[in-house]
């Protein structure tokens, strides 16, 4: 005759599995106290910040962000191998979450949509090589652009295509490049920004509008709003009414 033993086991006396994966590092870096390349760099990114957040103004399902860590691995992480676009979108997010810099697994595994790197000499290279094949293969990010705040003809952009990777983006006739993510183009504009006169990366709309900064949209309100008093103080005018005349 055979017995059969049952051998109930607890919290306390069950084997605890050989392997776990391992947990995601929470002392994470975000400053590597290293500044952009130039002050046309810091402006050239907030630029692209800063009208993407006018434009959309009345939407909370989007982060922007530009010259912060992006964590993607364990690995990278503990490595220190830092990657920090200088201009990034992510869509359909909170985008009223703070946020000292973008840690995929914490963003239920979302990446960059669209990313954007400002060359300079000593990063061409890298943004046009290793950040381009990262961007591609790791991050899936299906717009990615890069632009010279001081050589501005070295312009290119990409998009992924169906077997996920990346294309060369065509120019309009007036050089831009379509980002289909954003519904934006991209392209040049030529003034002054904070002080500073150059060749700036610029977002304009499907019908070829530019797309303002904070400052531009406040001052295009004001013009507009002197240009309607102006045509109603011509036509009381036209009527025989003293526009200027203190009523009693």
């Amino acid at each position: 005759m055979s017995v059969e033993l049952t051998v109930e086991t607890s919290p306390e006396t069950a084997v605890a599995p050989e392997w776990e994966p391992p947990m995601p590092p929470t002392d994470l870096i975000f400053d590597d106290g290293e500044p952009l390349e130039s002050n046309r760099h810091r402006i050239a990114m907030n630029v692209l910040i800063r009208s993407l957040q006018q434009a959309w103004s009345q939407r909370n399902d989007f982060f922007t962000g530009g010259n912060m860590f992006v964590y993607y691995s364990s690995d990278q992480a503990m490595n220190r191998d830092f990657r920090g676009p200088d201009f990034f979108a992510v869509l359909d997010v909170d985008g009223t979450k703070e946020r000292q810099g973008w840690v995929v697994w914490l963003e239920g595994g979302r990446y960059p949509d669209v990313i954007v790197e400002l060359l300079s000499p000593s990063t061409a290279r890298i943004d046009k090589v290793t950040k381009k094949d990262l961007y591609q293969r790791t991050f899936r990010t299906p717009d990615y652009f890069v632009f010279d705040p001081f050589e501005p003809k070295a312009f290119q952009g990409w998009c992924l295509d169906g077997s996920r990777r990346y294309q060369p983006l065509m120019p309009n006739e007036r050089g831009w490049l379509w980002c289909e993510t954003l519904g934006f183009w991209l392209g040049t504009w030529e003034g002054t920004i904070d002080r500073e006169a150059a060749v700036w990366l610029r977002f304009y709309d499907g019908e070829g509008n530019l797309v303002l900064l904070p400052e531009e949209a406040e001052r295009q309100k004001a013009e507009q709003a002197e240009l309607k008093a102006a045509r109603l103080a011509e036509k009381l005018r036209a009527m025989g009414i003293d526009p200027d005349a203190e009523s009693e």
